[in-house]
C-alpha cells in the first residue's frame, strides 16, 4: 500500500494527491516529493495528503486507493501541460475512478503564476552565494522540451518572459534537453556569469543527473547550476496557495465547477 500522510482536525473532507513523474532508479527515493507531501499535510488544508508517481512507487492508483475522502484534488508536479499531465496522468486517473468519487486536477506546477517570482528569487540567491551581482548574470532556464509536443517550450518561454519583467538579471535565455537550443548551444552566446535553473519538479534522471552534468560539461566555472524548481524554497507555499484557492472556488465541500480546476485553464475532471 502507498503511504498516506494524514492530519486529523477540522480540515474539509477532501484529499490532496500530489502526482509526480517519479523515478525507478535504485538510488532514486523521490524523497523531495515525499517531503513536500509531509509539509503540506502538516498545514491541515485538507483531510488527507498522498503522493503518487507515474514512474515509481507508489503508483497513482496505489495512492488513490489509500485515500478515503469522496473528493480528491490532484496537483500535478510537472513543468507544463504536456503529455504526462494531459494524457498519461488523466488516463491513470480515469482508470482508477469507478468508485463514485470526484477527482479534479489543478493546473501543474510549471503554470503556476507564482512560479516566475520563486525561480527569480532562487537564481538571485544562487548568484549572490557565488559572489556574482545578479544584474550582471544571465539566467538560463533548462527544460526538457519535446519534438512532438510544444507545451514544454511554450511554458518555459512564458516563464522566461515573466522573469525578464523583474529586471533582476542581464537577460533570460532558454535551453532544452530534447530540442534546440541545447544548453551548449545557448551558452555560446552567453558572456560572463550565468545561473542555470532546471525546470524539473523532482529528482528524476533529468533533474538529478542530466542537468548538473550538462552544466559541468561546459567547463565554465562562471556558469553555475542553481538546482531544480521542485526543490527550490517556496514550492510548498506555491502548492498550498493553489489548493486553498481551489477549495475556496469550490466552496470547500462542494464539487468544483469544471472551469475552476484544469491545467492551462480548461477543466480535466474524471468523475
Amino acid at each position: 500500500m502507498a503511504p498516506v500522510i494524514e492530519k486529523p482536525g477540522t480540515a474539509p473532507p477532501i484529499a490532496l494527491l500530489l502526482a509526480a513523474h517519479g523515478e525507478r532508479r535504485p538510488d532514486a527515493g523521490n524523497e523531495g516529493a515525499f517531503q513536500l507531501a509531509r509539509a503540506l499535510a502538516s498545514r491541515s488544508l485538507v483531510a488527507e495528503v498522498a503522493i503518487g508517481f507515474i514512474s515509481g512507487t507508489p503508483g497513482i492508483s496505489e495512492a488513490l486507493e489509500t485515500l478515503t475522502a469522496r473528493r480528491i484534488l490532484v496537483y500535478p508536479l510537472f513543468a507544463s501541460s504536456g503529455y504526462f499531465t494531459r494524457d498519461r496522468l488523466v488516463q491513470l486517473l480515469d482508470e482508477a475512478k469507478g468508485d463514485g468519487r470526484s477527482i479534479d486536477m489543478l493546473p501543474p506546477l510549471g503554470l503556476d503564476p507564482g512560479l516566475p517570482d520563486l525561480l527569480c528569487d532562487q537564481a538571485v540567491a544562487c548568484a549572490r552565494d557565488h559572489g556574482y551581482a545578479p544584474e550582471a548574470c544571465t539566467f538560463v532556464l533548462l527544460a526538457h522540451g519535446s519534438k512532438r509536443n510544444p507545451a514544454s517550450r511554450q511554458a518555459t518561454e512564458q516563464v522566461a518572459r515573466e522573469i525578464e519583467t523583474r529586471a533582476a538579471c542581464r537577460e533570460v535565455v532558454v535551453a532544452f534537453l530534447e530540442e534546440q537550443p541545447s544548453l551548449e548551444e545557448a551558452a555560446q552566446s552567453i558572456h560572463g556569469p550565468a545561473i542555470v535553473l532546471g525546470l524539473f519538479s523532482g529528482e528524476g534522471l533529468h533533474g538529478a543527473k542530466d542537468a548538473p552534468k550538462l552544466v559541468a560539461r561546459l567547463g565554465r566555472p562562471e556558469v553555475v547550476f542553481a538546482g531544480i524548481m521542485g526543490s527550490g524554497p517556496g514550492i510548498e507555499d506555491l502548492v498550498a496557495r493553489a489548493v486553498v484557492a481551489a477549495l475556496r472556488d469550490a466552496g470547500a465541500t462542494e464539487a468544483a465547477k469544471p472551469s475552476a480546476l484544469a491545467p492551462g485553464g480548461s477543466a480535466v475532471s474524471v468523475d
